[in-house]
């Protein structure tokens, strides 16, 4: 009945579809088709039909016709949706909270870094704290040998040391053998004949000279980095600690005039100094006036020297010069009357006055003589209010005046540059305050040389600067801008050519006009081709050998590059692409040698900038020879970009949307720097409002403007055994063979490299070798008890050395008076800040 009742169905639905079109023929053989039934599930279909019109049973598929097996179903537990929706947040909270607190971790690692409060675990010992120390630094007097014949300990081919006696391997001393001193005098009367000048009023007191002694200490090192032979230095003799310090009173007691020091150790021919000259004696310090001697010896010698320019006015402490100058309506004070000069400058300074400066070159200028005017220099020793000055300070600051200011015939004038630490002190607005400080600033025999200045003053004067607490420093302060009060200075006092900013922490075991002379002629000789390139890199003579090689060397390294592991993407197209104003698409391997100025966008222009007077390529290294250097340093002038030094993006006031203004720096800003530069500094600082760190400051202008700047290398040593060759891989670590410039550099986090040196704001062996020097015992080594029973005391070539702080010294009648000086003594980078503040910083 079903079956009847199927087909019936089919040939009514067949009917229907008849008058329909042929399009519609095969839905119609699908509609008719049969579907099985349960029944006929897993059977074969037949392969005949009973109608014409029924096809195959072969067109069914085989999935259809294979038994379905039931599926049993399985249900989970489902959350309720509000339970879901907790979850979501929870997590959602969670993940930010995360990030929260990855931003203020990262935020906080930065801060302590940039501070120098972020605690490390204790790291690996630096390789070089495993090579030996050397011995015969520390040699005597009695073991001296010509220098020619000298085999130095150090440097050495790493397969040959030489072995070499101590000390303490003399047991018998011949007192015959040690030889006499000689007086050293390295004064020439190259330009006009110099005046005498005397330590007197009445000129009867004349100047001791220091002595020396010919040859070295047997197998005395040689200065691993500088050296003497191309800066023109001697090194063929030495300087022991009486014939260096005693003619400023070393060596003889407070009754007669002296300091009371140096009466103990090893004396022999200490007596020398005095009794090999009949026209010197011991001189009575307690009545000299310094002031009052250079400003004679300044005035007698007046026709060796260009005339005294007019000073310029300072405002701050007489308003009535301000008020002239607005009552004129031009915005000068009134040239009519005889205007005063501020009286702090005008005694401080010593200097004789226009007119008879004027007076004494008139009457000296004739048909029959032609002098050559030497240019005028000051050397300003950075210091403050209530630094204590030990009898170890006092010698060395008449060193400084008695051989540059008097017996060169007044080429240098010494000045005190001094930091009035509390700034609610108003030294700008009363004389009388002014007055009282500088008196109680200097010990009386220094009284009338100095210039008070502080960090709120310095405000008033270079107002409008942005402020941004750089390692939460003031823009102002000293530490980062120490060159504020020497443009100042230089500002007000434009009758000298050059300044010298000077710290009270540098010493030198030799005469002091020798070796600021020598760096004078020198660095006047080089010429600008591959300046800058040779200013920044260490020079290494054991490894780079004559200075010819190595410039040639330098060269070569510039047009060429190196191999260096800096340069492993040189070549490689630049994934930012030319994104910076001058940036190539490729990461050059070589470097562009610096030929005249290195402006950034927003550079002070139209300041009348030395132009080169040819092109890089056609310049015979003639370019410069013969031009006094606008910038002289002791530390090569490197290229911080890149680096890890501190320092590097203290900038403030330039463009640094785009990129970071070219720069170079200096460690320590011990340097000369010329009038010209100075002017420069302080106009960028006044109309541009910009400035830089202070190792950067100087450099920088230099090579924004084209200036002249030369890094000097003077003659520095090492204390331990360095393989020359690493030695010269570390300190020349940074891009293309130069210090800086890469992160490589041993600037920065590297810097830990000098601390064996003699040289650098925190060396550890310039103090050592100093007080060994003095015959003073350094960990359990040398004294009195070891000069006596061994070679005598210690026999230095100059050094120059920096930092020495806090000196002790036995001084009859007293105890230890090296406790007067203030617990940290001087700061790197100014010459004033302590140490605690200096390390905060850094």
């Amino acid at each position: 009945m079903a079956g009847e009742k199927t087909t019936f169905q089919h040939e009514t639905d067949l009917e229907s579809y008849e008058s329909s079109s042929d399009s519609d023929l095969e839905k119609i053989q699908y509609a008719r088709r049969k579907t099985p039934t349960r029944s006929h599930r897993g059977k074969a279909p037949s392969a005949y039909s009973s109608s014409s019109r029924e096809t195959s049973g072969s067109h069914h598929h085989l999935l259809e016709m294979s038994p379905k097996k039931r599926r049993s179903s399985y249900y989970f537990y489902r959350l309720p949706q509000k339970v879901i929706k907790y979850m979501c947040w929870a997590l959602l909270s969670t993940i930010i909270i995360f990030v929260l607190c990855l931003i203020r971790a990262s935020y906080t690692s930065s801060r302590q870094v940039e501070m120098g409060t972020l605690e490390k675990s204790p790291s690996r010992p630096p390789p070089w704290e495993a090579f030996p120390f050397l011995k015969r630094y520390h040699g005597g007097i009695r073991s001296l040998i010509p220098q020619r014949e000298n085999v130095p300990e150090y440097p050495h081919e790493p397969e040959e040391r030489p072995s070499l006696e101590t000390n303490a391997t003399v047991a018998v001393k011949n007192a015959r053998s040690l030889p006499k001193s000689v007086l050293f005098d390295p004064y020439s009367n190259e330009h006009a004949e110099k005046s005498e000048c005397f330590l007197d009023s009445k000129d009867t007191v004349r100047i001791p000279k220091v002595h020396y002694y010919a040859g070295v200490m047997k197998g005395f090192p040689d200065a691993v980095m500088g050296s003497y032979d191309v800066l023109g230095l001697r090194n063929d003799m030495c300087f022991e600690r009486f014939g260096r310090l005693g003619p400023y009173g070393y060596g003889y007691s407070l009754k007669r005039g002296g300091t009371g020091a140096g009466l103990h150790g090893d004396r022999e021919g200490a007596e020398n100094l005095w009794t090999e000259s009949d026209e010197t004696s011991e001189v009575d310090y307690s009545s000299v006036q310094w002031a009052k001697v250079q400003a004679s010896c300044a005035a007698k010698n007046a026709a060796r020297y260009r005339p005294i320019e007019q000073a310029e006015e300072d405002l701050f402490l007489d308003p009535k010069k301000y008020q002239k100058a607005v009552a004129n309506g031009d915005g000068r004070a009134d040239k009519s009357n005889d205007i005063r000069r501020d009286s702090k400058l005008k005694r401080s300074a010593g200097q004789t006055s226009p007119t008879a400066g004027n007076q004494s070159i008139a009457s000296l200028e004739g048909p029959k003589k032609n002098v050559t005017l030497l240019p005028r220099t000051a050397v300003l020793i950075r210091t403050w209010w209530d630094f204590h000055y030990s009898t170890e300070d006092i010698i060395y600051l008449r060193s400084l005046i008695a051989e540059l200011a008097l017996l060169s015939g007044g080429e240098f004038t010494i000045h005190f540059l001094i930091h009035v630490r509390d700034d609610n002190v108003p030294i700008w607005a009363e004389q009388k305050i002014y007055d009282r400080i500088l008196e109680n600033a200097l010990p009386a025999e220094f009284r009338g040389m100095g210039t008070l200045w502080s960090e709120r003053q310095m405000g008033l004067i270079y107002g409008g600067i942005q402020e941004s607490f750089f390692r939460d420093l003031p823009v102002h302060g000293v530490y980062r801008s120490t060159f504020m009060p020497v443009q100042y200075f230089s500002h007000l006092h434009p009758e000298y050519d050059f300044v010298w900013n000077w710290e009270m922490d540098v010493r030198y075991t030799g005469q002091w006009y020798h070796f600021f002379d020598q760096i004078r002629k020198w660095t006047k000789a080089q010429p600008r081709k591959g300046l800058w390139e040779r200013n920044g890199r260490f020079y290494i003579p054991s490894v780079h050998g004559s200075w010819e090689d190595f410039k040639q060397m330098v060269r070569v390294q510039t047009e060429m590059g190196t191999d260096s592991p800096n340069n492993i993407w040189s070549g490689l197209r630049n994934p930012t692409g030319n994104s910076m104003p001058g940036s190539s698409p490729t990461q050059s391997k070589t470097d562009t040698p610096v030929w005249g100025r290195e402006p950034p966008s927003d550079i002070l222009n139209d300041q009348n900038d030395p132009q080169p007077p040819t092109t890089h390529e056609k310049d015979k290294y003639e370019w410069g020879v013969g031009e006094e250097a606008d910038l002289i340093t002791f530390n090569p002038l490197f290229d911080p970009d890149g680096t890890t030094w501190f320092f590097t993006k203290d900038i403030t006031g330039y463009n640094t949307t785009t990129s970071l203004p070219p720069r170079r720096a200096a460690i320590t800003t011990t340097s000369r720097l010329s009038k010209r530069l100075l002017t420069l500094m302080h106009r960028e600082t006044v109309v541009k409002r910009h400035t830089m760190f202070s190792e950067m400051w100087p450099a920088s202008v230099s090579l924004h403007h084209g200036l002249k700047a030369v890094y000097a290398p003077h003659p520095m040593y090492i204390d331990r055994d360095w393989p020359p060759a690493y030695l010269a891989a570390v300190m020349n670590a940074g891009r293309n063979g130069a210090s800086g410039g890469a992160r490589t550099s041993v600037y920065g986090g590297r810097e830990h490299n000098f601390k064996g040196t003699t040289w650098f704001y925190d060396a550890g062996f310039a103090p050592n070798l100093w007080r060994r020097w003095l015959g003073l015992k350094v960990d359990n080594d040398g004294g009195e008890r070891e000069e006596l029973a061994g070679e005598g005391r210690m026999c230095l070539p100059g050094v120059l050395l920096h930092p020495i702080k806090g000196v002790e010294l036995v001084v009859e009648g007293a105890e230890m008076v090296g406790t007067e000086v203030e617990e940290g003594g001087v700061g790197e980078g100014n010459g004033e800040e302590p140490d605690v503040e200096e390390e905060e910083a850094r």
